[in-house]
């Protein structure tokens, strides 16, 4: 089975980082960062139905004013997820434009400002010249959405400024099997998507679902029954997205917590192993270091990126460093 997510960095490693999540089964996609996006369609940032900003230093935020230019037609509400002082921030980007002709247009988006405890959240309406209007706040303990088929985390950095870290989670699969639909002489049909869904609720089990055969009749089973006879459950996809941060203790014990047996682990890489002191300066990972991450999370795959432009005339210097210590076998921190 193909995976649900279809995730890919927008940019070239020495780019503005960017990744852009699709959702394989349905219209939808999810950008981590917003650096230049130039490089999506206008049909693929209008699939966006949710932002992740790590931080706003230029090379992570620039890219909102293509966003936002690309989706004042998008009838579907849109949400940002950023760090302390994502609203300000939102809001003067919004400022810096003249909106009296904008009230007819449909474009909603609610910022989310996550800090240690706390996701606090503003919304900006079109309808309503972009004015900045209360969305209440809630406890933070670490995850940002909760849905029945995917959930979303995040981890607080240090950068010298706060900068989030995000992990996207498929739950686990639901699969029919359609030896057992054949078997039991069953039409498939959107009878199945429905079960699916109604499998994924909090309280599935005895409620029934009727469903179609092959030969005219149907046939009447609890939830908990035909989970039992079509449904093989395995475990879901899961993308790590690590940007900006500085290699010390309390960041690692959160990346690795974060990213543990992420499927995809894409981190940054900035600075080669021989300037790591200036990557401490920075609060940047040398390209070891990521690798190191990458292997102490447990990541079936590690994809390193976000190197510095001092690198380009090495295009392949941070990437070896980056894989090699992935690959070694002592992972030492």
């Amino acid at each position: 089975m193909a995976d649900t997510f279809d995730a890919r960095l927008v940019n070239d490693p020495f780019d503005d980082p960017v990744l852009y999540v699709a959702f394989r089964y349905e219209r939808r996609a999810f950008l981590f960062d917003l650096g230049s996006i130039e490089n999506l369609s206008t049909r693929e940032v209008l699939k966006v139905s949710h932002l992740f900003v790590s931080h706003t230093h230029v090379d992570h935020f620039y890219g909102f004013d293509y966003w936002l230019r690309c989706s004042l037609n998008k009838e579907e509400a849109v949400e940002l997820y950023g760090p302390r002082g994502i609203i300000a921030n939102v809001q003067g980007k919004l400022a810096g434009y003249t909106w009296n002709l904008i009230e007819d247009y449909p474009l909603e988006l609610t910022v989310h400002e996550v800090d240690e405890t706390a996701v606090t959240s503003a919304r900006f309406r079109a309808a309503n010249r972009f004015a900045a209007e209360s969305a209440g706040a809630r406890e933070f303990y670490g995850v940002l959405l909760d849905r029945p088929s995917f959930s979303v985390r995040a981890a607080i950095l240090d950068h010298r400024v706060p900068c989030l870290a995000f992990s996207l989670e498929e739950k686990n699969r639901l699969n029919i099997r359609r030896d057992a639909l054949h078997a039991l002489g069953l039409k498939a049909g959107p009878w199945l998507d429905d079960l699916k869904r109604k499998l994924r609720e909090p309280a599935a089990g005895g409620e029934r679902l009727r469903a179609p055969r092959a030969d005219g009749a149907t046939v009447d089973l609890s939830l908990k029954e035909w989970k039992e006879a079509l449904v093989a459950e395995t475990k879901g996809q899961k993308i790590a997205y690590v940007v900006d941060n500085r290699y010390c203790e309390r960041n690692i014990e959160r990346v690795v917590g974060l990213a543990a047996d992420a499927d995809l682990f894409y981190c940054e890489a900035a600075f080669s192993r021989a300037e790591q002191a200036r990557a401490w300066e920075r609060y940047h990972l040398t390209a070891e270091q990521a690798g190191r991450l990458a292997r102490r999370a447990g990541a079936r795959r590690f994809v390193p990126f976000h190197f510095s432009a001092r690198y380009e005339s090495e295009p392949n210097r941070l990437l070896e460093e980056a894989l090699e210590a992935f690959a070694s076998a002592n992972g030492e921190t």
